[in-house]
């Protein structure tokens, strides 16, 4: 049996392609989607200044528009994390 060695956030696994984001498991009903659409230097390093977050079925058969659930936008990415950890946590 092959081991997923994913990165985790308060035990839920975080997979980025780009400048997406995607946390939660796709075995569960929803994933939370993290946009990074803009980015400041501190320190030499980007740091994301404008992240969007969706809650998503995790669906993929579904049409986008309709497995958007809910969506905001947050100033850093520590605070787009705990958003979607408390979504996905609600909805479970």
């Amino acid at each position: 049996m092959e081991e997923n060695n994913f990165l985790t956030y308060k035990g839920m696994p975080l997979v980025r392609k780009g400048k997406e984001i995607y946390y939660g498991d796709m075995a569960n009903p929803f994933i939370v989607r993290f946009e990074i659409l803009s980015s400041k230097k501190e320190d030499g390093r980007d740091v994301a200044d404008n992240v969007s977050v969706q809650l998503l079925k995790s669906d993929t058969q579904l049409p986008q528009k309709e497995r958007t659930v809910k969506e905001t936008r947050k100033d850093t990415l520590f605070e787009a994390l705990d958003v979607g950890f408390t979504w996905l946590e609600r909805a479970k």
